[in-house]
């Protein structure tokens, strides 16, 4: 059925000139005013009309182009419902419930998204035409063969999700949701208070689709995120210590001045369009055995795409990996709604693995569709990116590394020999934030190590042991040497040195030869 409707409908576009429909929906509106009054949309293309073409790459967006107003005629194949007064027909998506709503009541709560209806079941239909409407707005990004698969055994492909154009796989459920708003509420904007993923996804193609973007961040966002957000075309604004500060003054400013405001909810309007993902790595992936994907407190993208992959297959193991400092969403199946939020105390590389839990809905759709949920611990987070830089030249955060976490601290051994897919989603990490996260890496991966010798003050002993550090192939990262404060005698002095090896194997033979050399050689336990 949703396939005979898009072939209809992509035959009447071809059929139709865009210009024409597009003067047709042209309206008055003062915020759009310009000085070019005659002509001025004439020859701008629909963004609505597929800015993708059939010989061409695919793009995010048209820059510098308005987009025209929604037509709902494009959606009617979906189902129809009467919106509001009657006066317009809209799509709107079935959702499985034994208790639907309306959006009746949107027009009394201006300051937050009208959505609240739709946090029920989705099904497959709802996401198969959520990736109809954003093909064009979002890349395919590849899903490929991993050179880890022999080291843990077992064939992996990595979906890189951080590809896409603000790095993210949030942009999927952003987009979806702008795209789903009124007419007259992209014209008002939308506001949003955080400085995460989805902030930056919102940001980028609200302002790809000429809607009005307003981001409120707290006065401790970091200045590259900021300057992030203002190059995607958001007005953004500092504002209050804390995220709780900044989401309070949007709420204010979203009812004072009409603007929506958006967050990550547990509606599936966001939920459908992050299970798109699932769709392509199923379409990408032949003979799919498990696919492993970020669950955590927002586990959006796991419960959406755990639904469409269970349609398409349910033989398919979805994985869901968690942070063991904030098991939010274990804790949450166990109690069997959504738990504590703990987002206030979070440190910046959490910040898009833990924060407030969703609602029930997507808890009963990780309880109904996802096999298996395991945490994993920070120092395997950041051996997880370490691997992903060195091996697939992709620099990932804690939420794109925490799927590979899980393979690499050995916590699915039941995927031996099977064909895993793992959700590589998010590359989004600021550089002295990156920094401290390899050098911890390194060390943790017994990489880089420190150790305190005794030699005597002369010059010839410190350059013995430069010559066995030269003969190990140790790389010398940092050497000090101390007189004072040690307690042996007058001519001796502390040697420390940090040094670069190898792997493990050629850590444990240095360790071994310093020891034999200098036996009361200290060595600095990580």
């Amino acid at each position: 059925m949703n396939f005979a409707a898009q072939f209809f409908y992509s035959r009447g576009i071809r059929n139709h000139d865009p210009r024409e429909r597009y003067e047709e929906e042209e309206e008055y509106d003062p915020f759009w005013q310009r000085d070019e009054r005659k002509g001025r949309k004439l020859d701008a293309p629909s963004h609505y009309d597929h800015h993708c073409f059939k010989d061409g790459p695919i793009r995010n967006g048209v820059i510098g182009q308005r987009p025209p107003s929604i037509n709902p005629e494009r959606l009617k194949d979906f189902g129809e419902e009467d919106y509001f007064d009657g006066g317009v027909k809209m799509w709107e998506m079935k959702i499985v419930s034994h208790n639907e709503e309306l959006l009746r009541d949107s027009a009394s709560r201006p300051d937050r998204i009208s959505l609240a209806a739709y946090n029920k079941y989705i099904r497959f239909e709802d996401i198969s035409a959520a990736a109809f409407k954003i093909q064009c707005g979002v890349q395919k990004t590849p899903c490929m063969y991993s050179r880890l698969s022999k080291q843990y055994g077992m064939d992996l492909y990595l979906k890189k999700e951080f590809l896409q154009y603000t790095g993210s796989v949030k942009e999927r459920g952003a987009l979806y949701l702008l795209m789903s708003l009124q007419q007259e509420q992209q014209r008002k904007g939308v506001i949003v208070a955080s400085d995460n993923n989805f902030s930056m996804a919102v940001a980028y193609h609200a302002s790809e689709h000429r809607i009005p973007v307003f981001v409120i961040m707290s006065t401790s966002t970091s200045p590259a995120r900021v300057k992030v957000c203002r190059d995607y075309g958001a007005m953004v604004i500092s504002y209050g210590t804390s995220a709780r500060d900044s989401q309070l003054h949007a709420r204010r400013l979203a009812q004072e001045n009409g603007y929506l405001y958006l967050e990550e909810e547990d509606n599936a309007v966001y939920l459908s369009g992050l299970g798109t993902m699932g769709m392509e790595v199923y379409e990408q992936v032949p003979k799919l055995d498990a696919v492993i994907f970020p669950a955590g407190a927002h586990c959006g993208l796991l419960a959406g795409s755990a639904v469409a992959l269970k349609h398409l297959n349910p033989s398919i193991s979805v994985i869901g990996v968690e942070s063991e400092g904030f098991p939010v969403l274990q804790q949450s199946l166990n109690i069997g709604q959504p738990g504590e939020d703990r987002s206030q105390s979070i440190q910046p590389f959490y910040r898009d693995v833990s924060g407030p839990c969703f609602a029930s809905n997507s808890l009963q759709l990780t309880e109904k569709f996802v096999d298996k949920v395991v945490t994993v611990r920070e120092e395997d987070i950041l051996v997880s990116m370490l691997r992903l830089l060195e091996v697939e030249r992709a620099t990932v955060d804690a939420e794109g590394a925490i799927g590979l976490a899980a393979v690499l601290a050995g916590k699915l051994p039941e995927l031996k020999g099977k064909r895993v897919a793992v959700a590589v989603c998010s590359g989004n990490l600021e550089l002295p934030l990156m920094r401290q996260c390899i050098d911890r890496a390194l060390t943790l991966d017994n990489r880089v190590c420190k150790f305190s010798i005794l030699v005597s003050s002369s010059l010839g002993d410190v350059s013995k042991l430069l010559e066995i550090l030269a003969r190990e192939e140790a790389r010398v990262l940092d050497i000090k040497q101390e007189h004072s404060y040690i307690t042996s005698d007058l001519f001796t002095s502390e040697v420390t040195c940090i040094v670069e090896t190898r792997d493990k194997i050629h850590t444990a033979q240095l360790r071994n030869i310093l020891t034999d050399r200098y036996p009361m050689m200290t060595w600095m336990e990580r």
